[in-house]
């Protein structure tokens, strides 16, 4: 019994140190507000440049300024037309979170809270695909303020950075 343990001891300590390490985070830029942004470096890709860095923080920071001013379109804007969102429910599309977010965070045309988006993490798939992390908040109007985690896949399209995919708790 020994003899036959001891081969497949040595093969998997070879093994797994044949495999590539995990993704190490790395410092990459700040937002204009000094906020630090985050990326990690994938084997399998090239890491996300300083400039696309930029861009999707900023289509962040513009949805979160349109959200601010009451404009649910042009925050909308940064979803690709066949985005997704993860509900409670189940599967959305981008139509129905247009609904959800009238209903749930909108009055009047106005928006019930200030949207902050801070702690991005920015970490490469493949391609022009990217997973984005972090933090929102939701405050003022003298209510409780809302914070929480979200996870977006975003692409690089012509027109610039889309989220396709929304996952917020």
């Amino acid at each position: 019994m020994r003899k036959i343990t001891l081969p497949f001891l040595l093969l998997a300590l070879l093994f797994t140190r044949c495999q590539s390490p995990a993704p190490k985070a790395t410092p990459a830029d700040t937002t204009s507000t000094g906020q630090a942004i985050t990326t990690a470096a994938s084997p399998a890709t090239s890491v996300t440049t300083p400039a696309d860095t930029s861009q999707l923080i900023s289509v962040m920071q513009q949805s979160a300024r349109d959200w601010n001013k009451g404009d649910l379109s042009g925050f909308m804007d940064s979803y690709d037309d066949s985005a997704t969102m993860m509900s409670r429910h189940g599967l959305i599309g981008k139509d129905s979170m247009m609904i959800h977010y009238r209903q749930t965070y909108f009055k009047e045309g106005a928006a019930r809270q200030q949207l902050t988006f801070d702690q991005f993490r920015i970490i490469p798939l493949a391609g022009d695909y990217v997973l984005l992390t972090g933090r929102y908040t939701l405050a003022g109007n003298n209510l409780p303020t809302l914070s929480g985690r979200f996870s977006l896949v975003c692409v690089h399209r012509q027109k610039g950075w889309k989220i396709l995919h929304d996952h917020t708790s």
